[in-house]
């Protein structure tokens, strides 16, 4: 059957990352490494490794190939958690870790990738047939740098 699995390219510490990442966001796991045998554009033979890992039960490869591209902000990792304590608790790990914080629950970790740590609730908010609630929602979180649970409540109640 096909699957789909989003590919990260690291230029270098793929390894490291996928760790870190598998130790932060519950339900993950490393699966197999290849160090690829042959040489490719990116260097002799052994200088490339392919990492399967999931995280949440989603597939990812993690390819480390040197530099090519680095991450950007049209592909991010979006963590939704069920409440305040995990958004703290997996928010606080990437900070921690090296990470850098940015606008409306988005951060960038130590390797460049972009990741949204946000609350489940917050889809539904925004997503309210009631547009003066999911405005009211949406404007708060606009303010926010790691997102608040209970203001949002607050802003999208009124």
């Amino acid at each position: 059957m096909s699957r789909v699995i989003s590919h990260l390219w690291f230029a270098e510490n793929a390894r490291e990352a996928v760790e870190f990442y598998v130790s932060v966001v519950p339900n993950s796991s490393i699966g197999r490494e290849t160090i690829v045998p042959a040489e490719t554009p990116s260097g002799p033979p052994g200088s490339v490794s392919i990492i399967e890992f999931k995280l949440c039960g989603q597939n990812f490869t993690a390819l480390q190939a040197g530099p090519f591209d680095s991450f950007n902000h049209s592909f991010s990792i979006q963590v939704e958690c069920d409440n305040q304590q995990e958004i703290d608790r997996v928010w606080d790990a990437f900070i921690d870790n090296g990470g850098e914080a940015e606008q409306c629950g988005w951060l960038k970790d130590r390797w460049g990738l972009s990741w949204q740590i946000v609350p489940r609730v917050l889809g539904e908010m925004v997503a309210n047939r009631d547009r003066e609630r999911a405005k009211r929602a949406t404007e708060a979180m606009l303010t926010m740098v790691k997102l608040d649970v209970a203001a949002l409540e607050r802003a999208f109640n009124g």
